[in-house]
């Protein structure tokens, strides 16, 4: 009996662990799901931007929207972020309004955000990865300047 507990709590542990996916398997998943739209701005086209704009030490943006998507592949974000763990990321923001539920998770390194990943599912499902070298006073300056609730 107790070997087949033993063997009961290992396959739940297994199963836990299998579901939970980390950041890089999240966008491998849902940049190829049927109906996706998305856009990858490089280094290349962000230093070109930094010409007209100041882009505050962002290197790279990778966006995707699922609106024209199916149910089922909204149905799996939404389980995807419920599931998302990733030890390199800690959460920043999360935030539920209505059907919408947001989760901003960030990478930091020697105090700059790294990577900062947007994932927003409900009324608009969206993907978003920006990368760079981010300073957190730059994040708060740009909240300052647009609120908060109308980023």
């Amino acid at each position: 009996m107790k070997k087949y507990m033993t063997m009961l709590a290992l396959l739940i542990i297994c199963q836990v662990g299998y579901s939970q996916k980390n950041v890089e398997q999240l966008f491998r998943e849902f940049a190829k799901a049927e109906n996706t739209e998305g856009v990858k701005l490089g280094k290349l086209f962000m230093n070109f931007a930094g010409l007209f704009t100041e882009t505050m030490g962002v290197d790279g943006i990778e966006a995707y929207s699922f609106d024209n998507c199916t149910g089922e592949v909204k149905e799996r974000l939404t389980k995807a972020m419920r599931n998302l763990k990733d030890s390199k990321y800690e959460t920043m923001m999360t935030a539920n309004e209505g059907n919408s539920r947001t989760k901003v998770l960030v990478r930091i390194e020697k105090e700059m955000i790294r990577e900062m990943i947007v994932v927003t599912t409900g009324d608009s499902n969206a993907l978003v990865r920006i990368k760079g070298k981010i300073k957190p006073s730059d994040i708060e300056r740009v909240v300052e300047k647009h609120g908060k609730g109308e980023c």
